[in-house]
Parts: structure tokens; C-alpha cells; sequence
């Protein structure tokens, strides 16, 4: 996958839920088999954001 991907991610806190869209490279995607390891791994998307993967519950691709 090329250029760049929606993923949403579905957080807790303390009970409440609440969800954020973030894009990170697409190519980053294909090394990865699981979306969340892409995440925590990823040396080009940890340069662009952080992820509490403690408060994080689930983390999908969005169609655009």
C-alpha cells in the first residue's frame, strides 16, 4: 500500500471511550502482520506519533 493510511484507534479511560483518526505511511503497513505491532514497531511511525498502547482497546484500517 502506498501513500498513506487511515487507522483509527479506540482508547479507554477510566470507563469512557473515545476514538482518534491518525494516517501513517502505507508502506510502513506491509512488514507488519499485525496492525498494532506496525504501531508500537515502527520506526517511521514513531516519528510522527505515540500510541498509550495501555488505554488503547482496538486499532483498525478506514476505508476512505
Amino acid at each position: 500500500m502506498s501513500g498513506r493510511a487511515r487507522v483509527r484507534l479506540l482508547f479507554v479511560d477510566c470507563g469512557l471511550y473515545h476514538h482518534e483518526d491518525v494516517s501513517i505511511p502505507g508502506d510502513a503497513l506491509a512488514g507488519y502482520e499485525r496492525l498494532i505491532d506496525c504501531l508500537r514497531e515502527e520506526p517511521e511511525v514513531l516519528l510522527q506519533l505515540h500510541v498509550d498502547v495501555t488505554r488503547l482497546c482496538a486499532a483498525w484500517l478506514v476505508d476512505d
